[in-house]
């Protein structure tokens, strides 16, 4: 019973689909091949990062299971951008912990966990600089976020890095 929804996963990717694997952000599938590992023929999702000139397989009957998903729905994303205007919520904890939990966060591949560390880690004019790791942990989330609203709404980056940006801006003015 198992093994079948697993197979009906499977039918809901096609070549030239966009997906989200959770390590990688948004790849976009350019094929389907059966290879053959340790003599057993193996169905892999051929998977082209763009951004990163990289290329994955991922077996199909462990897609799933792996957290590679299809991308965020127009509502996942528009809660998604409601997250980021929202106040940050900053555990009094070492930088340590909340940098492995951001991390997490990002790796999770989860949109609306990745628009709570750019909420977090976002910074306005009147307030500190950031370290050199938060701003690499806030432009790695805030790339994801790009990306995937990019591909949602078939534009190129530098548009989605807009409106996210705007999304910001409407955090700053709020808590002005």
């Amino acid at each position: 019973m198992a093994k079948r929804a697993a197979e009906d996963d499977n039918n809901t990717y096609q070549v030239d689909d966009h997906i989200v694997y959770p390590a990688h952000g948004v790849g976009r599938i350019i094929g389907l091949e059966t290879q053959t590992v340790a003599g057993y023929s193996l169905e892999v999702f051929v998977v082209s990062f763009e951004q990163d000139k990289m290329t994955l397989r991922v077996p199909t009957a462990k897609a799933a299971t792996c957290g590679m998903r299809p991308l965020s729905s127009g509502k996942l994303m528009e809660d998604a951008l409601r997250t980021l205007g929202g106040r940050a919520r900053i555990k009094r904890v070492m930088w340590a912990r909340r940098a492995q939990e951001y991390e997490a966060k990002i790796n999770s591949g989860n949109l609306i966990s990745i628009a709570e560390v750019v909420r977090d880690l976002h910074r306005v004019g009147d307030q500190p600089e950031q370290s050199y790791s938060e701003r690499q942990l806030y432009e790695a989330a805030l790339d994801r976020m790009a990306r995937e609203l990019a591909a949602l709404e078939n534009c190129d980056r530098e548009a989605a890095m807009k409106k996210l940006s705007a999304s910001l801006k409407t955090k700053a003015v709020a808590a002005a």
